[in-house]
Parts: C-alpha cells; structure tokens; sequence
C-alpha cells in the first residue's frame, strides 16, 4: 500500500534534533512565550524577508488575529477564493465580518484577480488570497486593486510556506500574512501551530497583545482578547525544522517533476505553472472528469488519495447564510467533483511515484 502521506517518515530524517530541541525545552523550565518562541519569530521573519513574525496557536487564529487587529468586524466585507478550505472563511467570520467569495482561475486554481473589482463595495475592508497547494496567487494585481481602494491584502500562506511570487517569498507580499504550521504542512510542527508575518510594527505589537488575552502588561489588559500562544515546545521544533525547509521544498519539487514529466493520460489534466512563480508543491493535484472512477481504480492498486477539497464553501452547511446556492459559483463546484491529491511528502520512494504515475497512466474508462 503507497500512502497518501507519511509524516512519520519525514520526522524521522531529524528526530534526534527534534528530541533534543524537546528536551531542552522541558529542561528550561520555561513553557509559554519564552525564548523559543523569540527566536523562532527572528528566524521566520528573516526566512520570509519581514520585519516582524508573531507566533500563535495555529493558521486560522493567524489569520483571525489579523482581521481582528486592523478593526475589520460587524458590517464588513473580506474578498476571499471560493475555492479554498474552510478556515480562510472563518477567520473572516469570527471577526465578525462576511466572506465574500471570488471563484478561481481554471488554471491555477487561486483567486482570479480579474473578477475582484466587481465584488468591492462600500463595506470591503480586506482582500484575503490563498496561495493554494504551494502555488502563489497573482498578487500584483490585487495588490493594485487594494491601493485603488484603500484595501488591506492578507495572505492566507497556510500551504506555502518558501514559495516565490517573482522571486519574492509568500508571507512579504500584503500587508500581512498567516501561516499553519499543522503538522502536515511543508514546514510543519508535532501539533497545532502557526504565525503572522508583517512589516507593520503596530500590527505585529497589537497581534502580540491580542493573542495573549489582550495584556500588553502582565495583569493589565488592553483589549478583550484570546488564548492564542504559539508554545516553546513547537517553536522549539520548528526551529529545527525551518533549517531544511529549502532542502525539502526543493525535494518536493524534483518530486512533482517525476509526476509531470511520467503522467500521460489524455484524460487527466496536470498542475499549471505559471513563469513567475516557483511553487513548493504543499500538496499534488491533478483534475479528470472520471475523477471517481479514477480514485476507485487507484485504490484498488493499492494507492491512497485524497480530495482537496470535496465540498466548495459556499455549499457547506455552516455557510448556508452567505446567500449561495447550487450553480453559483460554478468553477468552484466542477474543481469540487474533478480534483485529486496524490501521494506526497519529503523522502517518498521515487520508485513509488513512477508506480503511481504508470497507474494513472493505464487508467482507461
């Protein structure tokens, strides 16, 4: 059986610095927001090309905190993809806000610039973009759409983490950005995890304040806060982490050229690069009308896969009062029904990567 995933595998590349970051931690003392944590916020924002990094408990507060911290909330508009995970529209909602939703370029499955504008009101306070898969949305023209409105750009970089938008890292392309460190992620911790990003002082020292209970002083609090601690134990790890990240994106990416140069199948459409990018490959994914039967077909082959993702947001239940229904958004909902994530993580038997693609290949209905 080939796996869909195997963190195991890639923990074990450096578990001995893994443990001994641990060690060190438990050793210290010293638990929550501590030098760990300091650190890693130096070492991220430096990796990222920013000024500030403020580590939090996962991707979704990250994001959340943001919105939060620039006053976005009740009667406010935020842009999102439609075609995204879920927790992009609840950093919206928990803000108090409504996700306003924009379908996809068909190509590269992230937000189509050309079709923000006509989404902007009177109340559109923010623009959030997903570089979703690994893959940089284009940001240089909703970062002009943003200027032209006086709007903030957000950077959902919860699968991106090293990806280059013309040579520029995610994470430094808006005014600010999250990150998740889930444990599946290109960089990514023994639990739950994640980051803000910004080269906006008051921002990243309102985001500190908020995410520890709104104190800016021990006992003395400034905001109505949240829980939302990014631990030593974690910054520990990801401090370890970090150090290889290149090296394993770049493996991820000699690993998604095997797949594009070995898959030959008139009936499945590949991943779509586009020159001014160079993504990190945080998931495989490819498209086929017979997507069903293909997936049946590999598992039967003992391949395992995985859909990302099967139910476009407007169409989730928890949505149910954003207004959508069935038909309108329709690039989100045929994505929905076509795609499919491959096998795919750091130290993957190329063997098995061939395999997959000469399944893929044989696949005939």
């Amino acid at each position: 059986m080939i796996k869909f995933n195997d963190l195991l595998a890639e923990n074990q590349l450096i578990e001995k610095e893994i443990k001994d970051a641990m060690s060190k931690v438990v050793d210290s003392g010293w638990y929550i927001l501590g030098n760990e944590v300091e650190k890693f916020e130096e070492e991220f924002s430096d990796y990222c090309n920013t000024k500030y990094c403020v580590g939090v408990g996962n991707g979704l507060e990250a994001l959340h905190l943001i919105l939060r911290a620039y006053d976005i909330g009740e009667g406010d508009e935020v842009i999102i993809p439609a075609n995204t995970y879920i927790a992009t529209a609840l950093a919206v909602s928990y803000s108090g806000a409504k996700p306003v939703l924009v379908e996809p370029d068909e190509r590269t499955y992230n937000i189509n610039p050309d079709l923000i504008e006509g989404k902007i009101n009177s109340n559109t306070k923010a623009i959030l973009p997903v570089h979703l898969y690994g893959q940089p949305a284009d940001m240089d023209p909703i970062n002009k759409i943003a200027k032209t409105y006086d709007l903030k750009v957000v950077e959902d970089a919860a699968q991106a983490h090293g990806a280059l938008y013309k040579s520029k890292k995610t994470g430094s392309l808006g005014d600010a950005a999250g990150f998740s460190f889930y444990p599946t992620k290109n960089l990514g911790a023994l639990g739950d995890a994640g980051a803000v990003t910004t080269n906006d002082k008051d921002l990243a020292d309102k985001i500190r304040t908020l995410r520890n209970y709104g104190s800016h002083k021990r006992y003395y609090n400034k905001y109505k806060g949240f829980n939302s601690r990014l631990d030593e134990i974690q910054a520990a790890i990801l401090r370890v982490k970090l150090k290889y990240l290149d090296e394993w994106n770049n493996e991820r990416r000699k690993m998604a050229n095997i797949y594009l140069d070995n898959i030959n199948n008139e009936d499945i459409i590949l991943p779509y690069v586009p020159d001014w990018i160079d993504p990190v490959w945080h998931l495989f994914v490819i498209k086929s009308k017979k997507r069903d039967i293909l997936q049946k077909h590999l598992k039967e082959n003992d391949i395992k896969t995985k859909i990302h993702y099967p139910v476009p947001l407007h169409l989730q239940e928890a949505y149910s009062d954003i207004g959508y229904s069935k038909g309108d958004l329709q690039i989100s909902e045929y994505l929905s029904d076509e795609i499919l994530s491959l096998p795919f993580w750091v130290d993957m038997n190329k063997k098995n990567i061939k395999q997959i693609s000469k399944t893929i290949n044989n696949f005939v209905k």
